[in-house]
């Protein structure tokens, strides 16, 4: 299936893991999972979680400040626990904490994404065809296979009727545009029944997008905290934190600034990817402040730099720019990023197409122009005089090159 329009097109999405675990604040699941919590000490925050302030709009209209075209919030994580009044398991929080959010979502325009892990680490069935364990790059010695003869397959049958069970209610209720899968590292894809899974959530919602968490039915690549050095082919989406956790936890304060955030986000679209940053609510269903100054920073460079984000593609290779591009979607206008006030002015390598003209995106300021070297095939230097100092943004500045025709580019060693 080819991937929707709107995702590509998107290039900020915000991402909310919320539930139990922020009452008390710790790692969502996996910290009773690693023996960090008791499990009955986790789920005690079971009772004392209140949404009491929980506002969807409050939210909604936070991240459409923000310039985010999506949104996904945790329906289930590994802990079993459902955001919504679920009628298959045991554990949810007793209503439905997720319609509001979807209505809310539309109503400001945006897409609406649901967070939904393959496993379940509460549920008795679970742990019916192999022992749940960490992914195998950060194991430890307990994920491993439990013996043919040990296998319970209607126990496992019990497990999958249970999620699609809730499957079934995430999709027709909520009817996501995305759907976010976390957790497939515990069981194989025949085991998950991947191709079988994502038909049954087409039938309700034939246009939605999956995650590489699908396995072969995912539709875009999910690197996750480390910014890939070499953007992968295709779309992909980089998820990462605005602090140190995906939850609210109450001692991690060590927020990225909103320079940081401009930066892992121009490098993100310039690369062909979305950025899709999350904020932890606390268990009021307030998000800190510090969360929503930083989407509202974020927000106000994207928006004076619109141009250089919505419906632009990915820019130059590495080698051509020092800095992240992107380029617009009829391929004339490379935008280029600077973060530092220039000292000299500022090259371009590569470029076979020629420059209509250069100019500071927002304050419109046209820019000096030159071509030095070349030989053959090989193209010379493009030299940009430097912006003023009165023409620099506070965070990045951005300049527009329109070109005479649509970007070629150079890739070859030169002549000799």
């Amino acid at each position: 299936m080819a991937m929707q329009p709107w995702f590509t097109d998107a290039k900020l999405g915000i991402f909310i893991h919320w539930g139990i675990y922020a009452v008390d604040g710790v790692q969502e699941s996996w910290s009773f999972y690693d023996d960090i919590v008791p499990y009955d000490q986790y789920m005690s925050q079971f009772d004392r979680f209140t949404a009491a302030r929980y506002d969807p709009r409050d939210w909604a209209r936070l991240f459409a400040r923000a310039g985010a075209k999506y949104a996904v919030l945790t329906s289930r994580h590994h802990d079993g626990v459902a955001l919504w009044d679920t009628a298959y398991g045991d554990l949810n929080v007793g209503r439905d904490l997720i319609g509001g959010y979807a209505g809310a979502l539309r109503e400001q325009g945006l897409k609406v994404g649901l967070y939904y892990s393959h496993s379940d680490w509460s549920h008795p069935d679970y742990a019916s065809t192999r022992k749940p364990g960490r992914p195998p790059e950060l194991e430890d010695n307990r994920y491993s296979e439990v013996a043919a003869e040990d296998e319970d397959l209607q126990a496992w049958e019990r497990f999958l009727a249970y999620r699609d069970g809730q499957i079934r209610e995430l999709t027709s209720r909520y009817r996501p545009d995305l759907l976010w899968f976390d957790g497939e590292w515990d069981r194989s894809e025949e085991q998950w029944r991947i191709p079988e899974l994502a038909a049954l959530i087409r039938s309700e919602v034939p246009d939605v997008v999956f995650n590489a968490r699908m396995l072969s039915e995912g539709d875009y690549a999910t690197p996750e905290q480390g910014a890939p050095v070499i953007p992968p082919e295709g779309p992909w989406e980089l998820c990462l934190t605005i602090n140190d956790s995906w939850g609210h936890q109450h001692h991690d304060h060590n927020h990225k600034s909103v320079d940081q955030l401009i930066r892992y986000f121009t490098e993100t679209i310039g690369g062909g990817g979305n950025l899709l940053l999350s904020v932890g609510p606390r268990e009021d269903g307030t998000i800190p402040a510090e969360q929503a100054e930083r989407l509202e920073g974020l927000g106000d460079w994207i928006a004076r730099h619109a141009e250089a984000v919505y419906g632009t593609g990915r820019g130059l290779p590495p080698g051509h720019h020092y800095g992240p591009s992107t380029l617009s979607k009829d391929r004339r206008t490379l935008y280029l990023v600077l973060f530092d006030a220039p000292r000299a002015e500022i090259n371009v390598r590569g470029l076979l197409s020629k420059v209509r003209g250069v100019s500071v995106l927002g304050s419109g300021t046209e820019l000096a122009h030159r071509v030095t070297g070349g030989l053959h095939e090989t193209p010379g230097v493009l030299w940009i005089e430097p912006p003023a100092a009165s023409d620099l943004d506070l965070h990045a500045t951005v300049l527009a090159v329109e070109l005479e025709g649509e970007l070629e580019l150079y890739r070859g060693a030169g002549r000799f």
